[in-house]
């Protein structure tokens, strides 16, 4: 009788003493970009397309796309900022530059698909934003004439804060 109530108890006692150890595999910890260095990488990355004499809008979304700064030179065109934050977004949803996504999705690749999803902008311009290895999140860029003129700004935006994410 003892036996069988032990026998009984056995795998409840077992969950109960597994459930710590799943509870701590259960979170994550990640980088993140500060709001106020989303906005440095923003304006670096403004100052730089208005040094080379286009008139651009930049995005900065998080690791997980979402944003957390738009730019708007003043003669921008009214589509800049929508496009700038697609290329941020896809470039951060695929952990790749868009100017890489457009050269792997051409039609009749095997990832030509993704063109088709809703929010992707594959226009060289977007550029993933790592720090340490790890992806804190992506810059897009619209104005410049052509996407790699958008990349070059974004690039620069990024060597600018360079130091600040390799803490």
């Amino acid at each position: 009788m003892i036996a069988r109530i032990l026998l009984g108890l056995a795998p409840a006692v077992l969950l109960w003493t597994s459930v710590p150890a799943s509870a701590q595999e259960s979170l994550q910890t990640y980088k993140s970009l500060t709001p106020a260095l989303a906005l440095e990488l923003a304006q670096a990355t403004l100052a730089d397309c208005q040094k080379r004499g286009f008139q651009a809008a930049v995005a900065v979304v998080d690791r997980f796309g979402v944003v957390q700064v738009v730019l708007r030179d003043r003669y921008a065109g009214p589509h800049t900022p929508a496009t700038a934050t697609g290329k941020a977004w896809t470039a951060a949803t695929f952990r790749s530059s868009t100017s890489s996504l457009f050269a792997i999705s051409q039609p009749g690749m095997m990832q030509a698909g993704i063109r088709n999803l809703p929010g992707v902008v594959i226009i060289g311009g977007g550029l993933v934003v790592e720090s340490g290895g790890a992806l804190v999140g992506a810059v897009g860029v619209s104005g410049a004439p052509g996407g790699d003129a958008d990349e070059a700004c974004a690039k620069a935006g990024i060597d600018a804060v360079q130091g600040k994410l390799d803490f």
